[in-house]
């Protein structure tokens, strides 16, 4: 069964904590990476559609951390209605 492109997907993007944790701003993790600002505020809140796997690896060598620390997926839930 394909997935509905109309359906929210189930993505989390912990972005914000690993931020905190290590005390950068999202500024900062952008210049570094080399994306836009509007860019990484997309991913940090949830809203990109894809993410090129030479930005994942520059976050994740920044952040010292892996994908899985940055990203996780809910556990979908069997309610039919």
């Amino acid at each position: 069964m394909a997935a509905d492109p109309d359906s929210p997907h189930r993505i989390r993007v912990h972005l914000d904590t690993l931020l905190t944790d290590r005390g950068m701003t999202l500024t900062e993790l952008a210049d570094r990476v080399g994306v836009t600002i509007a860019n990484m505020s997309i991913l940090k809140n949830g809203h990109a559609k894809a993410v090129r796997f030479s930005t994942l690896t520059a976050i994740c060598d920044i952040l010292e951390c892996q994908p899985g620390d940055l990203l996780s997926c809910e556990i979908a839930s069997n309610d039919a209605g």
